[in-house]
């Protein structure tokens, strides 16, 4: 399996992003999720390449390449991402978000509405108490012992009133794994409040199953860009 070579770098929002690049076409932007990188998408990079795409796979703030760092919050991801659509002068691409990232491209377009065409996110919570109790009980014992920025975050954020969802006006693919991380009445949550969403559960997948080292998730993206995504 090709790995994508992340060399390339830009400053947004006060940050360094190390960020790989491949393809020609429409725009495709890619965010993984928290502790991840752009490794996670090999697959689907592949995937829409071989489409005809131009995809945009960076590293989140503090994750990958990129420095560290002692803090993180959502809006401040989600503002990286915003100034680096604008620098790569991306016209509404296409966003894809797993876990973290769907987290990062609800809150970018409801900060921006328009920027992006359409957007796919899996594994997605509203707030904390959206993913499963024994995960949170888990990774609040592993942070007592050992303080993580990124856990905490995880443990303490997001906090998205599900009535804004109702601001994005563009078509949004959300999918879970049938044994997703995130409670099936999270992902209801965020699907019902979506103007124009389409649901998709992957049956016997867990929160990203369907997504590393897997076809599953690219083929999504492929038919619901098909049939969504507006010249």
């Amino acid at each position: 399996m090709k790995k994508y070579d992340a060399s390339n770098i830009v400053e947004v929002n006060g940050v360094r992003l190390h960020y790989a690049v491949e393809g020609e076409g429409r725009p495709v932007l890619l965010v993984h999720g928290n502790a991840e990188d752009h490794d996670l998408f090999d697959v689907e990079i592949g995937q829409l390449v071989r489409a005809g795409f131009r995809v945009f796979a960076p590293d989140s703030r503090g994750h990958g390449a990129n420095e560290p760092l002692q803090e993180y919050h959502f809006d401040d991801m989600a503002e990286d991402m915003y100034q680096f659509i604008k620098a790569m002068n991306m016209d509404k691409p296409a966003f894809y978000g797993h876990s973290d990232g769907g987290i990062i491209g609800l809150l970018l377009e409801m900060k921006h509405p328009g920027t992006l065409g359409v957007m796919a996110v899996s594994g997605v919570n509203l707030v904390p108490e959206g993913i499963v109790p024994e995960f949170i009980e888990e990774y609040t014992q592993i942070n007592e012992k050992e303080h993580d920025p990124l856990i905490t975050l995880m443990l303490t954020e997001p906090h998205i009133d599900p009535e804004s969802l109702r601001e994005i006006s563009i078509p949004v693919l959300v999918t879970a794994g049938e044994n997703d991380l995130i409670l099936p009445s999270e992902t209801d949550r965020i699907y019902s409040n979506l103007p124009d969403a389409e649901l998709v559960i992957v049956e016997g997948a867990d929160h990203g199953s369907y997504i590393v080292e897997s076809e599953i998730m690219g083929n999504l993206l492929l038919d619901f860009f098909a049939r969504r995504w507006e010249e």
